[in-house]
């Protein structure tokens, strides 16, 4: 998963944009934003973080600093060394793929953040924040709750590629106040674009994505 590599299957796949949301870091943000700046692509600083609950949110930004920030919070809340010989080395890369440090951070294990605070502190830093495959019962808003608490300012719900849409609509049925998206959840290469979500937006920032899952001003999830 190398910057370049990514930009360029991206591309092929005819993406206009994708975010980086690396489990509990955002390390490697800056490099793909430059690779993909350099190729033609927009790519949004974005986390994948893992609440104390063990819910997966992702956090989607316009601007690294933002991202930053909420990184800060993350190692600050997030106990533990990663090991290697059970989940993997974890690098960091420029934009040029070469290796330049290694991550000892525990970065998949669950911080010690409430769902509730991960969602305030990535509105107030002007992020978006959508609860991650809902459909699975792993790591899921639903499957760790089993509901979506009463006022969570959510901004959308993510359904994975597992789940066709016609069945995501009647299963989640309750939930239609929310705009629903797709997203490929890339782990490797040949998965990059194979589930994507079209936006009508005036531009290719977090804002413009915030209003369209709002539905604001014109701007919206376009069904699939």
């Amino acid at each position: 998963m190398r910057p370049r590599a990514v930009v360029k299957q991206a591309l092929a796949m005819g993406l206009d944009m994708i975010a980086i949301c690396d489990h509990n870091s955002a390390e490697n943000v800056a490099s793909f934003m430059g690779a993909g700046s350099k190729g033609g692509l927009t790519v949004l600083p974005g986390m994948e973080v893992t609440s104390k609950e063990e819910i997966h949110l992702i956090a989607l930004f316009s601007r690294q600093e933002d991202c930053m920030a909420l990184q800060e919070l993350i190692y600050r809340n997030l106990p533990g060394e990663n090991v290697e010989e059970v989940f993997g080395r974890q690098t960091m890369v420029n934009e040029k793929d070469e290796t330049i440090g290694v991550n000892r951070k525990m970065l998949i294990g669950a911080t010690l953040l409430p769902i509730e605070q991960i969602v305030s502190v990535v509105g107030s830093l002007g992020g978006v924040t959508i609860a991650s495959h809902i459909d699975r019962q792993a790591f899921s808003l639903l499957g760790q709750l089993g509901f979506i608490p009463e006022g969570m300012p959510l901004d959308g719900l993510e359904i994975s590629p597992r789940t066709p849409e016609e069945e995501a609509r009647e299963r989640f049925h309750s939930y239609r106040r929310f705009s629903f998206v797709r997203s490929s959840d890339a782990h490797y290469l040949e998965d990059i674009g194979k589930s994507f979500t079209h936006f009508l937006l005036e531009k290719a920032t977090s804002e413009e994505v915030k209003m369209a899952l709002h539905r604001q001003e014109g701007r919206k999830v376009l069904e699939q």
